[in-house]
């Protein structure tokens, strides 16, 4: 499990059968073989670490297919996150390291008012579980909704998170990895056990949900 708070970035340095190199910005403390570390959100399981401290993980066929690291060139950066310890400050929110999808950056542009917005397109399938001022991750940092409709969603970079992390590099046209909340997640499949809405629902953010539903279920 991750927070979704960036603790390095890191340079794709090469690829191999079912192996992917990255030379990260600083070396890793203390190394675990066997670790799971979030590359760009994608929860991956480090192999080795060579003298250089060059860092191997295996990358399976779906992972490289459903995320943005089947596509990114050797040389590009991407944001690195180590798994939340036990006891440790949970900053950002639960992230699972499990892509739900990987998306196309529509903008990302300064605002009137000044803050740098990322917009980027929404997959209909993913659309109830995005929400504004909801939580969601994108290549692998948390960050919170500020609007969410006509097929897009879009979030605000402050400039820490431009100076941490790679999403600055991003424009339009750019893939991003993204999860969605997994709170909501599960909020949405008990809805679906107790009926209370429709597979058409699922496609769409209307619902059959209403207050006499929501307390026969239990939820109220």
């Amino acid at each position: 499990m991750f927070t979704g708070l960036v603790e390095m970035t890191g340079k794709i340095s090469g690829r191999s059968s079912g192996a992917l190199m990255i030379a990260p910005s600083k070396r890793l403390e203390e190394p675990v073989i066997g670790e799971s570390i979030a590359v760009n959100g994608c929860c991956l399981t480090l192999e080795k670490v060579t003298p250089s401290g060059e860092l191997v993980f295996h990358t399976m066929a779906e992972s490289l297919r459903r995320t943005n690291l089947g596509s990114l060139p050797v040389g590009a950066r991407v944001n690195m996150e180590r798994a939340l310890a036990s006891g440790s400050r949970l900053g950002g929110h639960i992230v699972q390291g499990h892509v739900d999808a990987a998306l196309r950056v529509v903008s990302l542009a300064r605002q009137a008012d000044g803050d740098l917005e990322l917009a980027i397109e929404l997959a209909p399938e993913l659309a109830p579980e995005v929400v504004e001022k909801g939580s969601v991750a994108i290549d692998g940092v948390s960050l919170t909704v500020v609007r969410a409709a006509d097929g897009e969603f879009a979030v605000r970079l402050i400039p820490q998170t431009l100076a941490d992390t790679v999403l600055g590099e991003r424009k339009a046209g750019s893939i991003v990895n993204v999860e969605t909340d997994i709170l909501g997640k599960y909020v949405r499949r008990q809805l679906e056990i107790a009926g209370l809405i429709t597979p058409a629902a699922k496609k769409s953010s209307s619902g059959t949900v209403t207050m006499d539903k929501l307390r026969e279920a239990g939820f109220i």
